[in-house]
């Protein structure tokens, strides 16, 4: 679940819960709404836990490795 989603679940949750006064039969909507905004925070720190993973800072110089030599001797091609 990425971090829109998250939000939007989180969003949805709150309009559920707080600003509908509506009911609907055999459905509790603050309930619904309790627990898209749950699974809203839930998605949202699993999102960050790993997407902080992902991000580590790169520790040696990758041009260091990558050295081009440009040949003279070879004619180019017609």
């Amino acid at each position: 679940m990425g971090i829109g989603t998250s939000i939007f679940l989180i969003a949805v949750g709150a309009i559920l819960t707080f600003a509908l006064e509506t009911s609907v039969a055999g459905i509790d909507l603050d309930v619904v709404g309790w627990i898209l905004m749950g699974a809203g925070v839930l998605g949202l720190i699993m999102t960050t836990l790993i997407w902080g993973r992902r991000r580590t800072p790169v520790t040696e110089d990758p041009a260091e490795y990558r050295r081009i030599e440009e040949r003279r001797d070879v004619r180019p091609p017609l």
